[in-house]
């Protein structure tokens, strides 16, 4: 009969205690030892009991056991997910296991900038912090789409440029399929080197399809491009040049020189965003040859080279600060759209270089030093 009666006390307690066990599920855990959350690491293959361990020893529950025990009695135990997660101060122990069933881990970012050449993106995340594992190579010029992207810790380096790689292959393919007809190229690579130049040549995303088609005007006439941005991408392979183009180089023989060559250059100098690759597979209608930095942001087109004159010679003026001569080229003025000149690498040059007399050029401008 004693035996009995212990028996049934201890069925008693243990009744209790599992009742307690059982509501302290959705009872509010303590508050974050700083701030509004505390951020905790779950290694891959991790136990419930481990979990549970570390869990107190953040300070995000009170006992590991009852974790564990309640874990265990409700079925999640085995669903625990590893990764990196952010807990909110005071959040129960359902609310905590709901956020590892789920795998809610801490989503951090990287942005390549649109105009970046592969070799900047790369040490973009060669240096990321979060990501982990060897980059490898630096891809091809022009391989990478520039965007903000999303990843979780212990995202290898390796991963995220294909992810790059990939998006830009898509990219290329869905707009190349609704491309405009008659386009003076032949293939998804050269509407990449094409819209690497356009890229280059203004910061403004209304101007794009204007500028694409004043190359592709030019292409189409076989007239040479005529572009800065080539020049210096053969001089410093996109970084600064600080300072202005030499004679010498615009008449250099360079592979990527369009003062020199004809067509399209052997490849891209920069990354283009999905907007230059949209305006140079479906470009402005216009039969502009020509244009030119205002020196307020935007840029004046021109079909002949007259034309071109005058806005270059309103150009000048701007940049002495006298009246132009005759009616002043309307311009937008520069918007802060957060692109290239806000990266943490060394950026592409794309300041203006100064206009020489004599023959009108597509677009020429001032470099600053």
């Amino acid at each position: 009969m004693r035996i009995f009666r212990v028996l049934v006390v201890l069925c008693v307690i243990a009744a209790g205690i599992a009742g307690w066990a059982w509501t302290s599920w959705d009872r509010s855990g303590p508050p974050a030892r700083a701030g509004a959350e505390t951020v905790i690491l779950i290694p891959a293959h991790s136990r419930t009991r481990d979990i549970a361990q570390m869990l107190e020893d953040r300070g995000v529950i009170r006992q590991a056991i009852v974790f564990e025990v309640d874990a265990r009695l409700k079925g999640v135990a085995s669903r625990l997910k590893a990764g990196e997660y952010a807990i909110p101060s005071s959040a129960s122990m359902g609310q905590i296991a709901s956020i590892l069933v789920e795998g809610r881990s801490i989503q951090h970012k990287l942005t390549a900038a649109e105009g970046l050449t592969s070799e900047m993106i790369w040490k973009l995340v060669k240096a990321d912090p979060v990501l982990v594992g060897d980059a490898g190579e630096v891809p091809a010029e022009g391989s990478l789409l520039p965007e903000t992207y999303l990843f979780t810790r212990g995202e290898t380096r390796r991963e995220i440029l294909a992810k790059m790689a990939r998006a830009q292959d898509k990219v290329i393919q869905d707009l190349w399929e609704k491309r405009a007809e008659g386009l003076p190229f032949k293939s998804p690579r050269e509407a990449i080197i094409l819209a690497s130049i356009v890229e280059k040549e203004t910061r403004l995303p209304e101007e794009r399809p204007h500028v694409a088609s004043v190359f592709i005007n030019r292409l189409r006439k076989g007239m040479k491009l005529q572009t800065d941005p080539t020049i210096i991408y053969d001089l410093t392979r996109g970084y600064p040049l600080g300072r202005g183009i030499k004679q010498s180089e615009l008449l250099a023989a360079s592979p990527h020189n369009t003062y020199v060559i004809d067509g399209l250059p052997p490849g891209p100098i920069a990354n283009p965003g999905k907007d230059a690759i949209a305006a140079v597979l479906k470009p402005q209608a216009s039969d502009d040859l020509y244009f030119v930095a205002t020196g307020k942001g935007g840029h004046v087109f021109a079909a002949t080279n007259d034309e071109q004159v005058k806005n270059v010679a309103a150009y000048r003026a701007f940049e002495r600060g006298f009246p132009p001569p005759g009616p002043a080229p309307e311009s937008r003025p520069v918007e802060d759209n957060g692109r290239v000149e806000s990266a943490s690498v060394p950026l592409p040059d794309t300041a203006t270089p100064r206009l020489k007399a004599g023959k009108a050029k597509p677009a020429r401008r001032r470099h600053r030093g």
